[in-house]
């Protein structure tokens, strides 16, 4: 395990498409994150997507749309 692997601190970027670390994460309006392991700043978007669709589901679920 590297010593990036070792911190904690994995970055999904938005911009570039790609994982990064601490030693080359771009600037904040460019990332999610942080995350624990590089594999879950790679999963990062499908997180975001499940998380949205939840909460339209409960949105719609509060203001009676799922009747």
């Amino acid at each position: 395990m590297s010593d990036s692997e070792r911190s904690g601190q994995f970055y999904w970027c938005t911009r570039h498409h790609r994982v990064e670390t601490d030693a080359d994460v771009c600037p904040a309006k460019h990332v999610l994150g942080p995350y624990n392991s590089a594999a879950d700043a790679e999963n990062a978007l499908q997180r975001v997507q499940e998380r949205n669709e939840a909460w339209e589901a409960e949105d719609a679920r509060w203001s009676g749309e799922d009747r």
